[in-house]
């Protein structure tokens, strides 16, 4: 089993869910979860978000930090997880490959993220109005619903912070 679906077992169950229960709530299949949690299946960024949204936790607690997390187009490395009284921060270096996109599921209520771009143009926030960033401009949004994701004609180099508050 992978360390990655080990921590997400781990988490499923201090949170009395079933398999089927998280898979429902994630919207995912209940093979693709237990592929996951049994380390036989390499689990996109998109349904890694999904899972620990309804697991209440940032992705860092599913992923630590290093790995490349892909999407369907974002390619991410979690390079800090820094931790508050009020809130867990999450940072990552991403690459958005030219002409390329992704919708990613809404995270829990409350969660922002704040990007800037190094490089390339970068068209991102929510699903329903997202922003637009070049070269050493930054954007936040509420991520709490489907937001998205989309380069221009070149590659795409930003830093993403995720905050996510604490529940009491």
């Amino acid at each position: 089993m992978s360390d990655v679906g080990r921590r997400i077992r781990g988490l499923r169950e201090e949170r009395g869910l079933s398999l089927s229960e998280l898979a429902r709530r994630a919207g995912i299949g209940k093979a693709t979860l237990s592929g996951l949690e049994n380390g036989t299946r390499n689990p996109t960024l998109e349904t890694l978000w999904a899972v620990t949204a309804q697991l209440g936790v940032p992705l860092a607690a599913a992923v630590g930090t290093g790995p490349v997390a892909r999407g369907a187009a974002v390619q991410g490395v979690l390079l800090e997880v820094f931790e508050e009284e009020g809130a867990t921060y999450e940072l990552y270096r991403l690459v958005v490959p030219a002409g390329s996109s992704q919708t990613s599921p809404a995270h829990p209520e409350g969660v922002t993220e704040h990007l800037t771009v190094f490089t390339g143009t970068l068209r991102a926030g929510p699903a329903d109005a997202p922003l637009l960033a070049g070269p050493g401009e930054h954007v936040s949004w509420r991520s709490d619903v489907p937001h998205t994701y989309a380069a221009g004609d070149q590659d795409v180099h930003a830093g993403l912070l995720i905050r996510y508050p604490r529940r009491p």
